[in-house]
């Protein structure tokens, strides 16, 4: 059960950052969504319209169809062929008959042979199927784009959290932009060549620009890895991971600067995994985590 809250409040997360957005843009999501007698814990509307500058909207208008797109989570202790066929037949019957329909299907025990069969011999091109044991961390899907597409875009053995850190950016943008005046100041004094001009000046804003996006992910960019068994911090080239069964409990931390880390306990020593750093919502971080650590 807590492992498919979890699975539950990480695919939220993921439609919510925009993750899933080569299946669709997704800009409409509900929990605990009904269509007839079955209750879905995530729902969530979109379609294949561009959001971008206005040559990808103009494309989008004139050429991308305007079918809606329909992405459904549900969870089950087992789904047999029955429960399966009635889960399509439900969706089909409630959306529009050119919609595409993505169900996602997670399960605590493994999954059966005839369903495996079921859902890869699926016929229907508007409906992609996967579903995924919680026991055997098995996985199948249909045999079709959505499904393939599914499959390769909503993976739910791990979540990711990071976003663009325009502080950490600027950072790396001061560091070269500064070595570069120093050179440049270098030439000048020691070797009399006039370095210092307008031109070296734009030529070397526009390199520090360029170059230093490489050096802000190598450097300072973070990065959270969430599973139900552990997580793995990275910043830059460094790594640190763990096992939420090693740590006791959890805590929200503020840092002097107002970052907020969520603070794991083990004894008297503590590890902290940054929430605002890689764009989690304080609350939902604390919710998800809290479950995981305190399951044991």
């Amino acid at each position: 059960m807590q492992e498919t809250e979890f699975i539950i409040d990480m695919v939220e997360e993921k439609i919510a950052k925009g993750g899933l957005r080569w299946l669709a843009n997704f800009k409409e999501m509900r929990r605990d969504y009904t269509i007839g007698d079955i209750v879905f814990p995530i729902y969530a509307l979109g379609g294949l319209e561009e959001r971008g500058f206005l040559l990808s909207r103009l494309y989008s208008t004139f050429v991308t169809p305007k079918y809606k797109v329909h992405l459904l989570l549900y969870a089950a202790n087992e789904i047999d062929s029955r429960l399966l066929r009635k889960l399509i037949l439900q969706c089909k019957g409630r959306f529009g008959q050119d919609d595409w329909v993505f169900l996602e299907l997670v399960q605590d025990k493994p999954i059966r042979r005839e369903v495996k069969e079921d859902i890869q011999e699926l016929g229907d091109p508007q409906v992609g199927v996967v579903m995924s044991s919680l026991a055997s961390r098995d996985e199948v899907f249909s045999n079709n784009v959505l499904g393939k597409n599914l499959k390769k875009q909503l993976r739910l053995t791990e979540a990711r959290f990071e976003i663009f850190d325009i502080v950490d950016y600027l950072k790396a943008f001061a560091l070269i932009f500064t070595l570069g005046i120093l050179l440049l100041i270098s030439l000048q004094v020691f070797l009399q060549i006039s370095s210092v001009t307008p031109a070296s000046l734009a030529l070397l804003l526009l390199f520090s620009v360029i170059t230093a996006y490489p050096v802000y992910k190598s450097r300072y960019h973070m990065v959270l890895k969430l599973d139900d068994k552990g997580f793995e911090v990275l910043k830059g080239r460094s790594s640190t991971k763990g096992k939420w069964s090693d740590y006791t409990d959890v805590s929200i931390y503020i840092s002097p600067n107002r970052e907020s880390f969520l603070r794991l306990h083990k004894g008297k020593d503590t590890l902290d995994l940054p929430v605002s750093r890689v764009g989690m919502s304080r609350k939902d971080a604390f919710d998800a985590i809290s479950r995981l650590v305190r399951k044991k």
